[in-house]
């Protein structure tokens, strides 16, 4: 991480400073979102929405394998059409913003802006559905939703957001509980094998799980300030959806019967854990495989003979064998052009100035930690892919460091407040599993419960809350 005293762009807040002042200053200032005219609306800019588009690349592509496949839904939502699952428009409703006006007509019936689609695939479900070998029907839409936050911060919490939002269902329970594991497990391995962070694997507790889910499964992250990010969640919904929405098929029996459902979904919030995962006070670190530029190609004394020349044939090299390459011939300095890529987070830059191309060679510079390897230009290609892993290595290693140094085992709630303000991090304790214990630990430790994560540990036989005996192991922490 780089300290104060090494600081390259002043305009940055340095994070030990103001961590939320930091972040925001590094969306602002590497050019990746910027305000709108309406409180909680961002404009994605182009670098920032590189990024999206990357994501969506990489998540479309694993989507595919496991049988799903893209479908649009209407951005409008009927109330009586969003009132037919009781829990879920519960949960939603202080978020939804509505329509009620077509042009100059008031309309008959108002309608909800998705806050999400549940409704709108159960309604189509009903539709389509007729047999069992109609199923498995596996969805996903890339869209846009709208959730009226009363607070707003780039990334983190937009009023309109974009995310992806899977809906499946099935002809068995157990056919979907086990699709709502695997695409857990797709996000999990996304975000460690993609984007170089670390989570933490297991199920949200009956008060934090989704509205109207049997179980939410989720994936949690930690942030350089050492709190709790949800990256990703998949719900299991058993058969409650279907039997509201009227959703019924012919089994194999020649019976009628509800199928079972699942949804899963992650948005534009990974973007902001990247931010708080990876970055510095120099700006952001990106992750190789989702940046937008992988390598900038900077010719050093470019006013001399042969060195433009020399540079553009090193960056179309690396654009053919497939590399997001840039070369940057600007006038401005080598300083100011090493630290506006060090800010844009650009994994990896390469050097060449006369005497490197008259011996052979160019440099390579890793921005997540300064390492610079000289490299004989007849291995470019090979060079760069493998520093663009060491990259990626070396980005995972000190986030699983973050992570791993900042678990802490209480056996009270006392002991666990004491941690969570030394320390933050994620505490972990036994766990009885009653509402109120976690409702106190929230009220006098100001910790949510995290998740009770698949790898279980036995740290005691009573409830570090109550003192009566536990039935799980349990993560919490203060999150975003």
């Amino acid at each position: 991480m780089a300290k104060a005293k090494d600081k390259k762009v002043e305009q940055i807040t340095d994070m030990e400073v103001d961590f939320a002042q930091w972040f925001t200053d590094v969306c602002k200032k590497a050019q990746l979102i910027d305000y709108s005219s309406i409180k909680g609306v961002f404009i994605y800019r182009p670098y920032g929405y590189a990024i999206w588009e990357n994501i969506q690349n990489v998540l479309d592509k694993e989507f595919k394998k496991q049988g799903v496949e893209n479908v649009y839904m209407p951005m409008l939502i009927p109330e009586s059409l969003l009132q037919k699952e009781k829990d879920h428009v519960e949960g939603f409703a202080p978020e939804c913003a509505w329509v009620t006006m077509g042009g100059n007509d008031r309309l008959e019936e108002k309608m909800a802006i998705r806050p999400t689609s549940e409704t709108l695939f159960c309604e189509h479900f009903a539709h389509v559905l007729q047999s069992h070998r109609d199923l498995p029907m596996k969805y996903n839409q890339w869209c846009s939703v709208l959730r009226w936050e009363k607070t707003s911060r780039p990334f983190l919490r937009h009023r309109e957001f974009l995310w992806q939002e899977g809906h499946t269902i099935h002809a068995t329970a157990e056919e979907a509980k086990s699709f709502t594991e695997t695409m857990l497990n797709v996000y999990a391995d996304f975000c460690e094998n993609v984007l170089a962070m670390p989570v933490t694997r297991g199920q949200k507790t009956d008060k934090e799980k989704f509205n109207g889910a049997e179980a939410t499964y989720t994936i949690e992250c930690m942030m350089h300030d050492r709190k709790a990010l949800q990256a990703g969640t998949s719900h299991y919904f058993g058969d409650g959806f279907a039997k509201a929405f009227g959703i019924e098929f012919t089994d194999k029996n020649n019976q009628k019967t509800n199928p079972h459902e699942t949804s899963w979904g992650v948005s534009t919030r990974l973007i902001g854990g990247i931010i708080m995962t990876h970055g510095d006070n120099n700006g952001l670190v990106l992750p190789p495989k989702v940046a937008p530029v992988q390598v900038v190609v900077l010719p050093i004394a470019q006013h001399k003979p042969g060195v433009l020349e020399g540079a553009s044939e090193l960056r179309a090299r690396l654009a053919a064998a497939g590399f997001r390459v840039k070369m940057d011939d600007s006038d401005n300095s080598m300083g100011w052009k090493c630290a506006e890529y060090e800010m844009k987070g650009v994994p990896l830059r390469v050097e060449c100035g006369p005497r490197d191309l008259e011996n052979g060679q160019c440099v390579l510079v890793r921005r997540n930690d300064g390492e610079k390897t000289v490299v004989a230009i007849a291995d470019l290609e090979k060079a760069v892919a493998e520093q663009l892993e060491l990259v990626h290595q070396g980005m995972f290693a000190r986030a699983k460091k973050n992570l791993e140094e900042h678990i802490y085992e209480a056996h009270s709630l006392e002991e666990a407040k004491e941690l969570q303000e030394k320390n933050g991090g994620f505490v972990k304790t036994m766990w009885c599993g009653e509402l109120e214990c976690e409702l106190a630990m929230k009220e006098k430790a100001g910790m949510s419960s995290r998740c009770i994560p698949f790898a279980q540990e036995h740290l005691g036989d009573t409830c570090a809350c109550c003192g009566k005996p536990a039935q799980k192991m349990i993560y919490w922490g203060i999150a975003y």
